[in-house]
């Protein structure tokens, strides 16, 4: 829901930069990148924060690519995509990894949720799959024999799991080896929060940026840039209120083609599965129906620019008040909540397809002038405010729902108005749809390859006997497709009639009586009960660890009269889960084989005491929706006391290793051997002090926090052992970084972090005109926002000749017609933009020899078998007429390292090492073999 809220909303206001494309292949092989050179995107960011569990989703099994075989397959595409997100955002101070730890209760019950979800879906998907598999096949149909394999079970992406605590042995051995090799992490400081650290990766990354900019060393121009898939990270972003921000994410692209789960051929899915052979298509028939696979383009969202189009929405005259843009954003976040996050569910009135955030934006801007000042003010809430927006909203609800089923109506009846229009052109020869469709002239800017057209001839076939038998066999059965059934029984839908029969919806909002029939069907309870009402407004809110909302579904915004009155006194001190505590709150009966025997039972064992939390099935309440994903899973909720009682007799069964696994930890940090932390570190374990010692921010690049020992310390020049050999040929590879257990600054429990821009920050340079607002400018066209970093770049400047060239080879939906970036060709150092090498500089030396486990030496672009790479960098200094890119020489004010923008110098792309992965041996807990 919240990724719908942010992006449906973006859509309208571009605060989105493509990513400049990165990887090139020779020969088959990704050529490496020297992250060291400056960015190619003409920005130098200081920070990187990877939200983990948007990188361990995708890479553990894909929807675009084949799924890995075993588990560490999966390990090597995180590496790989983490490589590749540092190779484009390229931090200069710090990289900060984390991952989801035990999560608040609120956010528990969601998660239980999609599990439940999952797990009942799954198995209704494999019983569907096998029926129709055995009607294919008593047809006589061709079917591919079915493959016998383990299925990944993604609940085990869960703290507490050995798979997790597996990912976060791997991921230190990911920093470790970087930290040795890779000379663009030489100065950087890198942080993992693994999923013993309780707390969603978001939110341990936002509590990081807001306890780092209370310090003093703080530098109030750092560039942050967070990676992750969330759409809240927009929210979380906007909120730290810092000028310069930026969130690089996957580019969204719909539809993506899926091969059938039956026969594996592309063009239909199973429930259209007809169980035709493959048509052979040349000699190299076997590469006909693979699944294309495409390296993921990546984009970036200016935070900066979207502050500029809320600044212009939000910034109100005549305010009895001084106008504040800081706290109007603060405002705009937290009135978004109501439109759906992952803690509560949405009001019925708010419907982001509907426009719900300018709604609620005009109704702020009429209302503030009466509240007499902001809804927030640096997190806490004025709920006098609040409800007055809240009432206002509740006064317009009646004609939302009315006006939400006019439109309904309208579109069902243009949608029929279309399909009499089509019969009526023709209504002999149906119109082929899918691959043969025809298409309008000029719209052939991306024409689509055709893929096993022999099944889509016979869907063609098919359609057209069904209507040339129809009149004359009018009581033939047909499937819901429109197939003839050989079995018959289904009868044929009117020409006329909706394609889909709508779900019953008792509700009825549009009608009088809504209120009182929603709180009787969904509570259970008449609306005239004052006081339940008023306990399930009060539930509406987020405040501790254990804090959930104990319902399923929301109030109405009238709902909200008399909050202000509420008792606001949460509960403090509370703790979280453990996390096999979590698991158990979580996870359906199905996943059970992730947590111990024991444990186990209490899921399954009719006699549990708390048996009923894992029903085998469960309903789903569509909630006036067309699609079960859309709907209300009807689960019970865990009662915490219940769960601890039944909990305490199983605990002494663990193992030491599942008790270790149970703990909650904290975060590491890690520095190179040239860092000027190290050599402190190294003190400290030469010490033996068991105290916690203050981090000197002058060699952390004002970084500040807490540092004590670890027991499973990585330390230069000593013998570490890695556990997950299958990633590592050499079983004690030679360390030349060291970690640390770190902990962020702690501030007193009354301490309020101001929520407004640091002084001293500079404001980036607007990217908006003030005659952009207007949709007459430029000449009638739409325009379009700067796009990039750079608002000085000029577009190159074709002769007709190349721009006829182009125009054949580029797609003409990717770039808009002479628009071509002034990229430095690559390898071109000589340029302008590129600085010599300093006399002070050191040779780098021979990184990533023959031995490295993870760059095989017979490397086809890098050297001959079995001889040292020759890698980019060694290259340009051993020949004198190259130059070196910039490098961060010296420390500038507060000891943070100088950028090139600084400077006053901008450098392009060039390619130095990377990390093409050869596959491991097969090991690990899954094995689809």
């Amino acid at each position: 829901s919240c990724l719908k809220v942010c992006f449906q909303w973006l859509q309208k206001r571009p605060a989105v930069s493509p990513v400049l494309p990165q990887a090139k292949e020779c020969n088959g092989v990704k050529v490496p990148i020297d992250t060291s050179k400056p960015n190619p995107n003409e920005v130098e960011f200081d920070n990187l924060y990877l939200d983990m569990n948007g990188i361990i989703h995708p890479c553990t099994h894909p929807e675009d690519k084949p799924a890995p075989k075993n588990e560490d397959e999966m390990m090597v595409a995180i590496f790989e995509y983490i490589d590749r997100i540092f190779n484009i955002v390229r931090p200069r101070r710090l990289l900060y990894m984390a991952i989801d730890g035990v999560a608040p209760r609120a956010k528990m019950n969601q998660q239980r949720s999609r599990r439940f979800r999952a797990s009942k879906e799954g198995m209704e998907a494999a019983e569907e799959k096998q029926k129709i598999r055995q009607e294919i096949l008593a047809k006589g149909g061709f079917l591919p024999p079915e493959e016998v394999k383990e299925r990944f079970d993604s609940n085990c992406i869960t703290p507490g799991t050995e798979f997790m605590d597996n990912l976060a042995k791997c991921l230190r051995y990911y920093i470790a080896d970087r930290l040795n090799s890779d000379p663009g992490w030489k100065n950087l400081t890198v942080i993992l929060s693994d999923a013993s650290a309780p707390g969603e990766g978001e939110h341990k990354i936002m509590d990081y940026i807001r306890r780092q900019r209370a310090q003093p060393n703080h530098d109030p121009n750092t560039h942050h840039c967070l990676c992750g898939a969330d759409a809240d990270l927009i929210m979380l972003g906007l909120a730290t209120h810092e000028p310069n921000f930026t969130i690089i994410r996957e580019e969204f692209k719909p539809n993506k083609p899926k091969p059938c789960a039956l026969c594996n051929q592309m063009g239909h899915e199973v429930k259209d599965c007809q169980g035709l052979p493959r048509e052979k298509q040349g000699k190299h028939d076997q590469f006909a129906d693979t699944l294309p696979v495409s390296e993921q383009e990546f984009i970036f969202i200016r935070l900066c620019v979207l502050r500029e189009y809320l600044e212009r929405e939000l910034t109100m005259a005549s305010l009895p008040f001084t106008f504040d843009f800081e706290r109007s954003v603060d405002d705009w976040v937290f009135m978004c909540f109501f439109v759906g996050n992952d803690f509560l569910p949405h009001l019925p009135s708010l419907e982001i397809r509907e426009g719900a955030i300018d709604r609620l934006v005009n109704i702020y801007k009429n209302v503030v002038h009466k509240t007499g000042g902001y809804l927030t003010e640096s997190g806490f809430v004025n709920l006098q405010r609040v409800q007055m927006i809240m009432l206002a909203v509740g006064e317009v609800e009646d004609s939302i729902f009315k006006k939400r089923k006019d439109d309904d109506d309208n579109f069902k009846r243009r949608q029929k108005e279309k399909r009499k229009r089509l019969k009526v052109i023709f209504p002999s020869s149906p119109i082929p749809g899918g691959q043969f469709s025809p298409q309008a002239l000029g719209n052939r800017s991306s024409p689509q390859a055709i893929c096993n057209p022999r099944q889509a001839a016979f869907e063609m076939r098919m359609h057209d006997r069904q209507n040339s038998t129809t009149a004359a066999s009018p009581n033939t059965s047909l499937t819901p497709d429109g197939s003839p059934s050989l079995g018959g029984g289904i009868k044929r839908k009117a020409e006329d009639s909706d394609s889909e029969p709508e779900p019953e919806d008792n509700i009825r909002l549009w009608e009088t009586g809504w209120k009182q029939r929603y709180y009787k069907n969904k509570f259970d309870v008449d609306a005239s009960d004052e006081k339940f009402r008023r306990k399930v407004v009060q539930s509406y809110g987020c405040a501790s660890w254990n804090w959930y909302y104990p319902f399923h579904y929301a109030p109405f915004a009238s709902d909200f009269e008399g909050i202000a009155d509420m008792p606001s006194d949460f509960e403090k001190g509370s703790k979280p889960f453990k996390p096999l505590e979590q698991l158990m709150g979580v996870f359906p009966a199905a996943s059970g084989n992730f947590l111990p025997p024991t444990w186990r039972k209490l899921m399954t064992d009719p006699e549990s005491s708390i048996i009923d939390f894992y029903p085998e099935d469960f309903a789903i309440d569509l909630n006036g929706k067309k699609y079960a994903w859309q709907g209300v899973a009807l689960l019970p909720f865990v009662d915490e006391r219940r769960l601890r009682a039944a909990l305490e007799e199983v605990y002494p069964d663990l193992t030491p290793e599942e008790s270790r696994r149970n703990s909650l930890g904290g975060d590491v940090l890690f520095v190179g051997k040239h860092h000027p932390l190290c050599d402190f570190i190294v003190e400290q374990y030469k010490s033996k002090s068991g105290e916690a010692v203050d981090i000197p921010p002058e060699l952390c690049h004002g970084i500040q926090g807490k540092l004590t020992l670890n027991d499973n310390a990585v330390l230069p020049d000593h013998d570490y052992c890695f556990t997950l050999f299958p990633l590592c040929n050499e079983p004690n590879p030679q360390i030349l970084s060291s970690s640390i257990s770190f902990k962020d600054p702690q501030f007193a429990e009354d301490f309020v972090f101001k929520a407004t821009v640091l002084p001293g920050a500079k404001k980036p340079a607007p990217v908006l005109k003030p005659g952009d607002w207007e949709k007459t400018n430029n000449d009638g066209r739409p325009w379009r926002p700067q796009l990039g970093f750079n608002r000085d770049r000029k577009p190159v400047h074709l002769d007709q000749s190349a721009f006829r060239t182009l125009g054949h080879t580029m797609p003409r939906d990717r770039a808009m017609p002479g628009m071509y970036p002034n990229a430095v060709p690559l390898g071109a150092y000589g340029s302008p933009y590129a600085r010599p090498l300093m006399g002070s500089q050191q040779q780098i030396p021979k990184l990533l020899s023959s031995k490295c486990p993870l760059l095989p030496a017979s490397h086809s672009c890098l050297g001959t078998a079995g001889a040292t790479p020759l890698l980019a960098w060694n290259r340009m200094l051993q020949s004198p007429n190259q130059f070196q890119p910039a490098q961060y020489q010296g420390l500038g004010p507060m000891g943070y390292p100088q950028r090139p923008e600084d400077r006053m110098d901008r450098g392009r792309q060039a390619y130095g090492p990377g990390r093409p992965y050869p596959l491991p041996p097969p090991a690990g807990r899954y094995s689809w073999n």
